[in-house]
């Protein structure tokens, strides 16, 4: 849908089935006052509307619009997104591993490979490749936190030229007041949308041998009375309390209709392992089991060299992995297969918390803890929220469930920490580079590097 009208006659109301929230409406009065924008909301509010919208306004007066993301799985869907939405010949992608219609008008691509063009002209002038552009839209902008990747995104904002928007999309932080005033003295005229409104709200649960019960009290500012004073029965031969299996928990998710679910494991072949220990559980009744059979075979007749092997079986009974280890296309069809409600519970690492349109009602947080380069730690506040936003479905659900596990190593205690405690605060990592220093000398001399 295109509406060839002036950016002041673009109405929401026409673009959009619906009532837009109030912070959306301010972003799109910021735009159209020609100012950059912060956009920070939490997971599942709604932000992905704001670049929708910067897209039909370029569209609408011949400009272009760059879209960048921190995943290329999560380009890969903003093209399939964008081509259903905009026209196919409109969108066009750029990442590591393809180049796809990069001429068009809307250009999805990674936030290193938009970095990447910036370096190639000097510091505040349009280069070819940016010719056109009326704006650029950074979807999870919160990866500045990222302490290997977040220098990437502050080099973007201080290369990108003055005179483009900048649309900074991202998860709720503790200080979003400050990257706002920091855009401001760095590219230009900037306005903060703040929101930590849900439309859909968060329910805690916390999962044991025993079964699934509330994890906060009745405020939601504490742990549940009851996990308090609770003392693990079951304990393996350390002495360390035993979690549920995989099986029994989504079991009783399924019992208590809290299906479709993520469930997050922090490993590739924690994910895959995770498939096989469902066993022979079967979460889709004849209709569903039907459509599944026939989309898969069609799936597979189609694209033989994509199928996981011993992956489609559980596919057949609405059980699913996704990490980077499995091929775009079979990532796709699970996608796909999810978003329609056929499969019901799908084990992924923690990437799918990054902004990829895979709405569940449930979320599973099978660990509090994960291992990194610095070593084992919990997680923080802001990845426990990111991964619990993407429980509950807008217009389907009346709540969202976020249900985290009893492990060895973390139990209730944790968990409500992590469930009560606010957003982290985004702190700078920008960091020169040897990289960073050749890239400046290719298009500047060594006294304005």
């Amino acid at each position: 849908m295109n509406i060839a009208t002036s950016s002041v006659d673009l109405d929401p109301n026409n673009l959009f089935p619906f009532e837009l929230d109030e912070f959306q409406k301010q972003a799109i009065e910021a735009l159209n006052d020609s100012k950059s924008v912060v956009v920070c909301a939490p997971t599942g509010s709604g932000k992905t509307l704001i670049g929708e919208y910067t897209i039909y306004r370029a569209l609408s007066q011949g400009g272009r619009v760059f879209y960048t993301t921190p995943l290329k799985a999560l380009s890969n869907q903003k093209l399939r997104d964008f081509r259903a939405k905009f026209g196919a010949d409109k969108v066009g992608l750029v990442t590591g591993d393809s180049s796809v219609n990069r001429e068009a008008s809307v250009l999805v691509m990674t936030t290193e490979i938009f970095r990447n063009m910036l370096y190639g002209t000097p510091i505040g002038q349009v280069g070819a490749s940016m010719l056109g552009v009326e704006a650029v839209i950074l979807d999870e902008c919160h990866y500045m936190n990222d302490r290997q990747r977040g220098t990437v995104w502050e080099e973007s904002i201080i290369y990108c030229p003055p005179d483009i928007q900048i649309v900074a999309l991202s998860a709720t932080v503790a200080n979003s007041d400050q990257l706002t005033d920091w855009l401001n003295q760095v590219h230009g005229s900037t306005e903060l949308i703040y929101s930590n409104f849900r439309p859909v709200p968060l329910e805690f649960y916390f999962a044991h041998p025993k079964g699934i019960v509330s994890l906060l009290n009745d405020d939601h500012t504490k742990i549940n009375n009851s996990l308090k004073t609770r003392r693990p029965k079951s304990k393996d031969k350390h002495g360390r309390p035993e979690g549920p299996s995989i099986s029994s928990v989504v079991s009783k998710l399924k019992k208590r209709e809290m299906l479709p679910a993520i469930y997050f494991i922090f490993s590739r072949r924690g994910c895959d392992k995770a498939v096989d220990e469902m066993g022979p559980l079967s979460l889709v009744n004849e209709q569903e089991a039907a459509q599944l059979k026939k989309r898969i075979d069609e799936f597979i007749s189609k694209n033989p060299e994509a199928a996981r092997t011993k992956q489609i079986e559980p596919l057949y009974r609405g059980i699913a992995a996704h990490h980077a280890g499995i091929l775009p296309a079979w990532k796709g069809l699970v996608e796909e297969l999810f978003q329609q409600g056929l499969v019901k519970v799908v084990f992924a690492t923690e990437t799918l918390a990054a902004g990829i349109n895979m709405p569940a009602r449930t979320t599973v947080i099978s660990s509090l803890s994960k291992r990194t380069d610095r070593g084992h730690r919990l997680l923080t506040a802001s990845e426990f929220l990111q991964m619990a936003g993407r429980a509950g479905r807008r217009g389907m659900d009346t709540n969202g469930y976020v249900v985290t596990v009893q492990t060895p190593f973390e139990g209730a205690k944790e968990a409500a920490y992590l469930a009560t405690a606010g957003a982290d605060p985004l702190v700078s990592q920008f960091t020169p580079t040897y990289g960073m220093v050749l890239n400046l000398l290719q298009t500047h001399s060594l006294p304005q590097a």
